[in-house]
């Protein structure tokens, strides 16, 4: 096997590296190593960590490898060779490793009360602070190869973010009651709280954690649907008040009775409406077609309050202000004044 004189790494075009072995194990003693900004060199011999180095350059003596020298008695000076791993760690700033939740965060908002299925995205930036303990906590298990890639990195603690995600991004929406439609605006906190809480796990194998981020919290569009129609409900509602929205609402659903397979009846069903009430519907129905006396009433009419006799077409008395207009039930049934409850299906009168 040929040997070197001298041991350098120039890095990857990629940039993608984390980790670089050095391809031959048999070194000149008395050659240089030069190790670039943004790397450091660890020598190692039987799976042991010997002698680290920073960057610089070095001639390769007795003297600058004294745990290495120590194992294998290195004979002082000379051109002998000697027998171990070089590997080249990257210690520059990983500011552009992505993450995601591959599988939803499943819960209720607890707005507008909707199932969800939530998603985070976001970036971590990481640094080797600590490269033999990198070496002894994680590369040491994984299979051996030339490069480890940050790819690697990402995929071993991809698990313990998105389970930290999760759990900050639930606590936020159930604990604190914010719904999913604003927590765009937490998603600083958030982050905050999730990086503090994997920073020791990270500084365990040598990392330090240079930024974290949420960088999007989203459901998909079914979902939001659902929600979107709630605040079109909740809009028409506060536009038109509560009697006309209800009555609104009843007219569309008999309006849709034509495309029901189940016809009127279906129509009835599906607005809640009872048999008895449909019926008392279709009598009044019935009794303006049969009466027409009692469709178009004659030119004056009585106040139920002081009976003093009015024009039809007032809506409220001269005399004492009592309202005149005709109210209906949501059943359809017409009120009479003062009535508190409805004769046909007993709903209380607002």
């Amino acid at each position: 096997m040929a040997l070197f004189d001298v041991v350098r790494f120039n890095g990857l075009r990629s940039k993608e590296w984390l980790i670089y072995k050095y391809p031959t194990e048999d070194i000149v003693l008395g050659s240089q190593l030069i190790v670039q900004e943004g790397q450091l060199a660890i020598f190692i011999r039987h799976g042991a960590i010997c002698d680290v180095f920073y960057p610089g350059t070095y001639t390769m003596r007795t003297e600058n490898l004294p745990v290495l020298n120590s194992i294998v008695k290195l004979p002082f000076g000379g051109k002998a060779p000697i027998s171990a791993e070089i590997y080249f760690v990257n210690t520059t700033t990983m500011l552009e490793i992505n993450w995601g939740t591959s599988d939803p965060i499943q819960l209720i908002d607890p707005k507008y009360y909707v199932k969800l299925r939530v998603r985070a995205f976001g970036q971590i930036g990481v640094k080797v602070l600590d490269a033999p303990m990198l070496f002894r906590e994680l590369i040491g298990g994984m299979p051996q190869s030339d490069i480890v890639k940050i790819s690697k990195i990402r995929e071993y603690f991809r698990g313990l973010l998105v389970m930290k995600v999760k759990t900050a991004i639930a606590d936020a929406i159930i604990t604190n009651g914010i719904s999913a439609l604003e927590i765009s605006a937490h998603m600083e906190r958030i982050s905050a709280k999730v990086k503090e809480q994997i920073v020791e796990e990270f500084s365990r194998y040598g990392f330090y954690i240079a930024n974290f981020y949420i960088q999007s919290i989203n459901f998909p569009d079914e979902d939001f649907a659902k929600i979107n129609k709630i605040l079109e409900d909740k809009a028409a509602f506060e536009i038109m008040g509560e009697q006309r929205y209800a009555a609104k609402r009843s007219f569309d659903i008999y309006e849709g009775a034509a495309t029901n397979k189940n016809g009127v009846a279906g129509a009835f069903a599906a607005g809640g409406v009872g048999l008895g009430a449909a019926m008392g519907m279709g009598s009044a129905m019935s009794q303006q077609v049969g009466n027409p006396a009692a469709a178009n009433p004659g030119k004056g009419k009585e106040c139920p309050n002081c009976h003093k006799s009015v024009s039809a077409s007032m809506k409220f008395c001269p005399e004492c202000g009592t309202d005149l207009r005709e109210k209906r039930c949501e059943c359809g049934q017409v009120l009479t004044p003062g009535t508190k409850f409805c004769p046909e299906c007993g709903k209380k009168v607002i």
